[in-house]
This record gives structure tokens, C-alpha cells and sequence, in this order.
């Protein structure tokens, strides 16, 4: 992870969520600034809410368009994503901006038919049952088998991003910004019952292997795309598909798991 202050940010991309909301705040907005169209932009500034936001970061990770991406609360948690204010122009917002890097997981799924789906997650890749059937499934990390059997609900691998969402939901430890490490963190674990999961370096390649699938179907997702019936998921972290987020001095990503884990 960077967090640096970058001035070039002249040329400026607007996309917006097609919610009421996200299109209120874009009226007010696009006569205050001579946008650009994305291929031109410097920066982009993102309306909208978090799952928007990772709709959008997805997207250029699919065209190879990558970009630093300011994004505006106009949705409801708004946790990768800046408060919707005036004080400032717009302009001189994106300029101000510190940046923050994320690295995104690389899914390699393998179905029951053989068949490979590659996806990309910025807050984490999930193991889950299909049917009132529980998962049983093998880990291993770096080829070397760690768990013949866990079983429960499902897993999940989750980056420093995506540490308080769904992962924090199944009592996963939160990961700084910056510290290079992943959360493996089982969902619902029926056995072993008192394994809480682990914490691995950023380096770490993660395998699982469905055990009994024909009667225990398990589904992989990552972040918002789906894969049904799986034999084997491998994942590993993308850190050649690097992203940028801007945030206000003071309000970065890191600051914000910070005060997440002293919230009582």
C-alpha cells in the first residue's frame, strides 16, 4: 500500500450510479467542472455507493483501463468512498487526495465439468454451500495441504480492503492497509469447531479441493460474480492489477479500519 500526495490530477472523468440519489448529486456537479471522457481523464471521480464503486473498479481491471478513482457517498455505507461536500471544488478535492493502493485477489475456479472461470476480487473470494448440505472442503497453501477437512458454512480469503465487510461479518481479524496480508476465515466452521482461521502473507497461494460434491455442491464468488458447482478454486493476489483509491487528507482507508477496530 502507498499513501502519497499526487498533484497531476487535471483531467477529470465522472461516472455515476444510475440511483435517484447518485443523479441528484451529478446535476449539481457537472456544470462545476469541464469533465472528460474516461479514456482522456487523469483521475476519475466515482458517484454512487460501495458496491458501485466496485462495479466500476472491476470494470477497468476488465479493459485494462485502470485509473485513480475518487469516489463521492452517495449510497449508504460509503466506506471506500469520500463524503459528498462542498467546502472545496471538486477540482481542488482530487488534487488534494492522498492515495491509497489495493491489491486485488485473482480467482482460478474449476467446475465439476472441467471448465475454468478467472475473476478478480477486491474485498474477498468466498467458499459457500449450495444446499442445507454443509461444505467439506480441503485447504492447502502453497501446494501443501494445511486442512483435510473443514466443514461448515463455507471460507473465505479477504485482502486489507475488504477485511471489514464480509469478512469482519464471520469474526475475521481486521488487516491494516499495508500489511501485506491476507485472512483466511472460515463461515459457520462445524469442524474443526474452535478454528478461527489464519492470517497469511500477501505471497500466499490458496487452494481448496470440494469434497463429496455431488452431495455437498459448493459455489465461489468473488466479490459479485458467481461460480456454481466447483471442484476447485486457487487463489492468489493480482499485484499486477494494482489499484488507486483518493481520499481526503485524513480520511483514507487506513484511517477508517483503524477506527473500526476501536469501535465499542
Amino acid at each position: 500500500m502507498r499513501s502519497t500526495m499526487k498533484k497531476e490530477r487535471e483531467k477529470l472523468a465522472l461516472i455515476v450510479s444510475d440511483s435517484a440519489k447518485a443523479q441528484a448529486g451529478a446535476d449539481a456537479l457537472r456544470d462545476s467542472h469541464p469533465w472528460v471522457s474516461e479514456e482522456e481523464a487523469d483521475a476519475i471521480v466515482v458517484l454512487g455507493g460501495d458496491g458501485f464503486l466496485l462495479h466500476v473498479l472491476h470494470q477497468m481491471m476488465d479493459t485494462n483501463t485502470v485509473k485513480p478513482c475518487y469516489g463521492i457517498n452517495l449510497g449508504t455505507v460509503g466506506f471506500m468512498l469520500n463524503r459528498n461536500s462542498s467546502s472545496r471544488s471538486i477540482a481542488e478535492r482530487v488534487t488534494r487526495a492522498r492515495e491509497v493502493e489495493v491489491v486485488p485477489l485473482e480467482m482460478d475456479a474449476i467446475t465439476q465439468d472441467g471448465q475454468h472461470h478467472h475473476f478478480y476480487a477486491i474485498n474477498e473470494v468466498s467458499l459457500l454451500r449450495e444446499t442445507r448440505q454443509s461444505a467439506k472442503l480441503e485447504v492447502a497453501i502453497n501446494g501443501k495441504v494445511r486442512m483435510q477437512e473443514l466443514a461448515g458454512d463455507g471460507v473465505l480469503v479477504a485482502t486489507p480492503a475488504g477485511s471489514t465487510a464480509y469478512n469482519l461479518s464471520a469474526n475475521g481479524p481486521i488487516l491494516p492497509l499495508g500489511s501485506r496480508l491476507l485472512a483466511l476465515t472460515p463461515i459457520s466452521p462445524f469442524r474443526p469447531r474452535r478454528w478461527k482461521g489464519a492470517i497469511l502473507p500477501e505471497s500466499a497461494k490458496v487452494s481448496f479441493r470440494v469434497r463429496e460434491p455431488a452431495k455437498r455442491p459448493v459455489a465461489a464468488v468473488a466479490d459479485q460474480k458467481e461460480v456454481r458447482d466447483v471442484a476447485e478454486v486457487h487463489i492468489a493476489s493480482a499485484r499486477d492489477h494494482r489499484l488507486t483509491l483518493l481520499f481526503d487528507a485524513g480520511k483514507t482507508l487506513e484511517e477508517r479500519i483503524f477506527a473500526e477496530q476501536f469501535q465499542v
